[in-house]
């Protein structure tokens, strides 16, 4: 059973970064695309970013230039870099591994506990 265990998150001011990991455990960071949502209390999920295993990347519009997806796959260590943090970025982040997909409210695979980040203005 894989495990995600997310990090990072905190409050900030707005136009600030900060900086989410991810730790995985089990086979899967090697055989799945990773990816990053975030729900809002009361709202459905959000997709924010997937890294397939090939590389490639894909953003939703809202995050797009200011949030970068990597993979360290030595360290099977999923990030999130955000900049130009806005206070509707508010939210709790979820580290997601298998099956990530675009759609609001989808659930993948896999799904981290969550760490939460507020942007303050």
């Amino acid at each position: 059973q894989a495990q995600l265990v997310e990090s990072g998150g905190g409050s900030v001011q707005a136009g600030g970064s900060l900086k989410l990991s991810c730790a995985v455990s089990g086979y899967i960071f090697s055989s799945c695309g990773m990816g990053w949502y975030r729900q809002v209390t009361g709202k459905e999920r959000e997709f924010v970013s997937r890294i397939n295993i090939d590389g490639t990347t894909i953003y939703a519009d809202s995050v797009k230039g200011r949030f970068t997806i990597s993979r360290d796959n030595a360290k099977n260590t999923l990030y999130l870099q955000m900049s130009s943090l806005k206070t509707e970025d508010t939210a709790k982040y979820y580290c997601a591994a298998c099956n990530v997909r675009t759609t609001m409210g989808h659930m993948p695979n896999y799904l981290g506990q969550g760490t939460q980040v507020t942007v303050s203005s």
